[in-house]
């Protein structure tokens, strides 16, 4: 059954959490505001001494908030507070927010809502979110996870995204991979990736955590957590000479995690997205050893190549009817009803049989992804585990997101260049709603991926 929350009166920001396992449903109401900090910042005698803040600490891991606090103000004074970041191609990206001191001449981002700029509201971490760039379709590229996401923050005089006088600015270092936490690029037989592992002596939960395209930032936060994780793609070719895909290469890579010295080799947890998460499907029902899925935003069929397990194919490819693309003014274009329909006669032989699976699926839909039609194939996914009495699986919708779940706390990007139809489309989403189903989601995957993972929880978790 499902229902929808009422939205809570300080935000209009609100999301429905289905849980389908057997204890029924759950809902829970989110927002992007945490705990105020205990430190309270003094108010500077003289008006031009003012300051600016991050707290707890300037020096944090990527997906961990922070405070900003502003002092030294003149009561009632309107300023502006900017921050601003170059990803590793360059491409600065920029965010601006008006804020009215209060009457100690103070501002915290955490309490005071921003009146105008790249957001409104109280948006603790809407900085951050709200980043853009002039360039268009662009994704803010981080992967290199041994430096930071540098982010400058500063407070000018007066309002807008002028050159009002600067009065003060601090710097936050962002880091992806916490102090302790080893990474190992691999080349070992057929697996090609990266290993990241937690300190501590372990045994650790294990993660394949199965990229379209590679990018080790997810794979090295799940580590600061205390996973295991060896992040691997689903491309090693280019895609245009890519003919087939053959499951051996990754059941290979989940053997190499589980001979790791600290893993528990009872059983390994994937995590992927989008393309990657059709391969995943087919992982948990073909090959034995998968105990946990996360499966965020992707079909239920295997989509674009045939699939091959121990010389032989098991699934052929669901195509694309690119005539069903949809222009956009921006230039991006809408691809969501390219895909055909997994379910008509023609295609049930690319139809990935997940009611055969042992593992636990965790299905995470953003409702407004506009490069597949998740909700859809995922309401079709549950309907066929219950029709085969399976009840080994969770789902968590959140409207208003789009294609690109991530970790919390970076740049949304509402468009960019499509890897495989080769121009820019449109992921969908709307900005705030998007950071906040990011800030859920995240929490959700490592609780679910302890719970089902067949290792203790670890006591040690990599800090900076």
């Amino acid at each position: 059954m499902r229902q929808m929350m009422k939205p809570n009166p300080l935000s209009a920001l609100y999301f429905t959490f289905l849980n389908h396992s057997p204890g029924g449903c759950c809902f829970r109401n989110m927002s992007l505001s945490r705990r105020s900090h205990s430190h309270r910042m003094k108010r500077s005698s003289a008006p031009n001494e003012t300051s600016c803040q991050v707290l707890p600490s300037a020096r944090c891991l990527f997906d961990e908030p922070f405070q900003v606090k502003v002092g030294g103000l003149r009561v009632g004074q309107m300023v502006t507070v900017k921050a601003a970041s170059t990803d590793e191609r360059g491409v600065v990206f920029s965010s601006s927010a008006t804020y009215r001191a209060d009457g100690d001449g103070e501002i915290d981002l955490d309490r005071d809502p921003s009146l105008s700029g790249s957001y409104v509201g109280v948006e603790p971490m809407g900085l951050l979110w709200s980043l853009r760039t002039d360039t268009l379709h662009w994704y803010f590229f981080k992967n290199k996870v041994v430096e930071p996401m540098v982010v400058k923050l500063s407070v000018h005089e007066g309002e807008g995204e002028g050159d009002g006088r600067m009065l003060a600015e601090v710097t936050n270092e962002r880091f992806l991979i916490g102090d302790g936490v080893s990474r190992l690029p691999i080349k070992e037989g057929n697996v090609q990736g990266v290993l990241f592992t937690p300190p501590g002596e372990g045994p650790f939960p294990a993660v394949l955590d199965l990229c379209t395209f590679m990018s080790e930032k997810r794979a090295s936060l799940l580590a600061n957590k205390g996973f295991v994780v060896l992040a691997v793609e689903v491309y090693i070719k280019k895609i245009e000479n890519t003919k087939e895909i053959h499951l051996d290469r990754f059941e290979e890579a989940m053997d190499f995690l589980r001979q790791q010295p600290k893993v528990d080799s009872k059983g390994v947890g994937i995590i992927s997205r989008s393309k990657g998460a059709d391969i995943t499907l087919s992982l948990a029902a073909f090959v034995p050893g998968v105990q946990a899925v996360v499966w965020i935003n992707g079909c239920s069929a295997n989509v674009g190549f045939p699939l091959y397990y121990k010389k032989r194919q098991i699934l052929s490819p669901l195509l694309y009817d690119f005539s069903k693309v949809i222009p956009t003014e921006s230039g991006a274009r809408i691809v969501k009803c390219c895909v055909k329909n997994p379910l008509a006669e023609e295609n049930k032989g690319s139809l990935i049989p997940i009611q055969q699976a042992k593992a636990h699926f965790l299905f995470v839909v953003s409702e407004d992804d506009l490069n597949w039609d998740s909700k859809g194939y995922v309401d079709e996914m549950v309907q066929r585990l219950k029709h085969h009495g399976k009840d080994n699986f969770e789902t968590v919708c959140y409207p208003g997101a789009g294609h690109l779940l991530e970790p919390p706390y970076g740049p949304y990007c509402p468009s960019t260049f499509h890897g495989l139809v080769r121009y820019p489309v449109l992921w969908g989403g709307e900005p705030r709603a998007h950071a906040v189903a990011e800030v859920h989601m995240w929490k959700k995957v490592q609780e679910f991926l302890r719970t089902h993972l067949s290792c203790e929880e670890t006591k040690t978790k990599a800090m900076l």
